[in-house]
């Protein structure tokens, strides 16, 4: 595992590494090669420790007897950042710092798996955002992001892709997807645009009116 990152331009994305389900090594050493900012939330320090990654920001509540002299030894230089709002999650807090510091994107991994509580709020919590960064969710499996009003990008043929609304999701079109949407409603918990996958290879343009709409890349 790479100890390091090498790019220092903060229009690069930052690396958020919370604390779910782990990604695979190759995953991690990519992000982390072209991450000009590592930030970690505390919960998961001890993890990113083992595995030798060199940490920019550890951020959190902090909370049992955490002692900082410890990490910012193990982990020097190290930035502490103390957020003990409880209205908010870890992650959202991560964000927070980032639009602080006009930091415009971030790759998050470790988000998802482990408590499914925390991987829907991790997903859905990022809407809040649109203004602010460009949020990238990634695990071994899928890619997710939340689609600007109109979104293109080249695709090979069959790429799997989903679209998931948060809440409901109105006048959705599509071009180049094998089940296409014109002037589609999508709504969470009654129809979704699940499973879906790209007819050819070319680009792929994806349009909506009102709403939130999570673009999902997956692969089995």
């Amino acid at each position: 595992m790479s100890s390091h990152h090498i790019v220092r331009d903060d229009q690069e994305p930052a690396l958020i590494i919370a604390n779910g389900a782990s990604c695979n090594s190759e995953l991690l050493g990519q992000l982390l090669e072209w991450s000009p900012l590592v930030i970690v939330l505390d919960s998961a320090i001890e993890r990113v420790i083992e595995l030798g990654i060199k940490v920019d920001v550890l951020l959190g509540d902090f909370d049992g007897d955490f002692d900082p002299d410890y990490y910012k030894e193990k982990q020097y230089p190290l930035e502490i950042v103390h957020t003990p709002d409880q209205d908010k999650t870890d992650l959202e807090k991560a964000f927070d710092y980032l639009y602080e510091r006009k930091i415009p994107a971030a790759n998050v991994v470790w988000a998802t798996g482990r408590r499914a509580d925390h991987t829907i709020t991790n997903l859905t919590n990022i809407v809040r955002y649109r203004n602010k960064l460009k949020i990238v969710i990634l695990d071994d499996h899928s890619k997710v992001f939340l689609l600007p009003r109109k979104f293109e990008k080249w695709y090979t043929a069959n790429t799997p892709i989903s679209l998931i609304p948060i809440g409901h999701v109105s006048g959705i079109h599509s071009e180049n997807l094998y089940y296409p949407l014109k002037n589609d409603s999508l709504t969470i918990g009654y129809r979704t645009g699940s499973s879906n996958h790209v007819a050819e290879d070319g680009l792929v343009i994806i349009e909506h009116q009102e709403g939130d709409l999570l673009l999902m890349e997956c692969m089995d």
